[in-house]
């Protein structure tokens, strides 16, 4: 049953790693402390995570299952799954509204609520996105050395991924979805590097269970691969950071300075939200720093 109190000291909306972390900093430091969260996170689909020391390999939901467990000792921290659909600034914080009902006051807000990817409307891309159509080398690379591989992008971006990937495969396609827009020196390098162009749009993608088999192409031809990197756009996961005041970067992230504060006092922001750095270690880092900057001010306000 969760306790509550009158005004919390932080509230942290978003209790995925990013949130979590921020709350072991607060409940280490005998903060009160409420994490509210749908318990939808957007990795849900990714069967493994990798890149994060100590947890390589480990399923997404055994890493969060861990921390929360961790989290949850801490008896100052309580957990409330909800939806949160607006914030009031207060005199003294913050209210926060839930899709539930339910009223919580608090003297910080931390947001740790992610990112949404926009999808492109290709059969099959969603049903394979985070398990063999995937977004970092870091992340999910070293799973799909040597492999036939392409890379839906185009212009720098596609050239970024492109000089990334060929150092795990020479088996790699560019697949522009329309006319290529690289540069001369761009096709220069490209070329060099034995990376192939396809301009011819994708109709589909052929898949077993999530692993992608087969791209067929609007022209009715069709190429074999293992994996496609994708450079997809997103939007905030929270419009409310933005509702607040919170200035967003010109790529779209919420905007923080190196303590993840935002641009309204009082309000943090961590995890993918605020970073292109999108993995595990990432918001298990700014969450960290967001948790321990929120704390050292409210002892700064009060000691």
């Amino acid at each position: 049953m969760m306790k509550e109190v009158e005004i919390y000291d932080v509230i942290i909306i978003g209790g995925s790693y990013a949130g979590l972390s921020a709350a072991l900093a607060l409940g280490r430091s005998l903060r009160n402390v409420l994490i509210i969260d749908s318990g939808i996170p957007c990795n849900r689909q990714t069967p493994y995570s990798h890149n994060f020391l100590t947890q390589d390999g480990k399923t997404p939901l055994e890493i969060a299952t861990i921390g929360k467990e961790q989290v949850a000792q801490y008896e100052t921290v309580q957990f409330h799954e909800d939806q949160v659909i607006k914030v009031k600034l207060l005199p003294e914080g913050f209210e926060v509204i839930t899709a539930g009902g339910n009223n919580f006051k608090a003297r910080k807000l931390i947001f740790a609520t992610g990112v949404k990817d926009i999808l492109p409307d290709i059969k099959g891309f969603a049903a394979c996105w985070g398990i063999s159509v995937i977004h970092c080398p870091y992340c999910h690379g070293y799973e799909f050395r040597h492999k036939k591989t392409g890379i839906i992008a185009r212009g720098d971006r596609a050239l970024h991924l492109a000089s990334l990937v060929n150092n795990l495969t020479d088996q790699l396609s560019i697949l522009t979805v329309g006319e290529a827009d690289f540069k001369g020196e761009q096709l220069d390098k490209l070329g060099r590097n034995h990376i192939d162009v396809i301009e011819t749009e994708i109709a589909e993608i052929i898949h077993d269970a999530g692993q992608v088999k087969e791209v067929i192409f609007k022209d009715g031809t069709s190429q074999r691969f293992d994996a496609i990197y994708a450079a997809v756009p997103f939007v905030q996961h929270a419009l409310i950071p933005n509702k607040l005041g919170c200035e967003l970067t010109e790529q779209g992230h919420i905007k923080v300075d190196n303590f993840q504060k935002t641009t309204i006092p009082g309000i943090y922001a961590c995890g993918d939200n605020s970073t292109m750095m999108r993995s595990v270690a990432s918001a298990v880092s700014t969450g960290n720093i967001a948790g321990a900057i929120a704390n050292m001010e409210l002892t700064l306000e009060r000691f």
